[in-house]
């Protein structure tokens, strides 16, 4: 008996893959081994970066608290510090977009634990 081949889920899978690939610079958008692997070292890039993502934003977050303190006389290590003391149960992410967006509201904090 002839060996059968399911060309059928082999195309799909292979349409599926180059999906993918669409808007990708010369041939990694229509060749297929080209294809493969831009799409595979793009996931894997897409992986790693879930998770640097959360990093970047904790680094911003404490440049934009520590700037904000800085204007009122405190370095960020002395802030949080004094933070955490008062019981003030702020995360990084809302000290920074008050920093940011409502310095008043920020330096009513810092007033506070001063």
């Amino acid at each position: 008996m002839p060996r059968s081949v399911n060309s059928v889920a082999s195309r799909e899978r292979r349409k599926k893959l180059m999906k993918h690939a669409k808007g990708y610079f010369g041939r990694r958008k229509n060749v297929w081994t080209v294809a493969k692997n831009a799409v595979e070292k793009g996931l894997t890039y897409a992986y790693r970066d879930r998770k640097n993502k959360k990093r970047t934003f904790r680094a911003l977050w404490i440049q934009r608290i520590n700037a904000g303190a800085r204007l009122h006389g405190m370095s960020y290590s002395q802030f949080m510090g004094k933070v955490k003391k008062a019981n003030i149960e702020l995360n990084r992410k809302v000290l920074a977009d008050l920093a940011m967006n409502h310095p008043e509201a920020f330096k009513a904090i810092v007033d506070k634990v001063k």
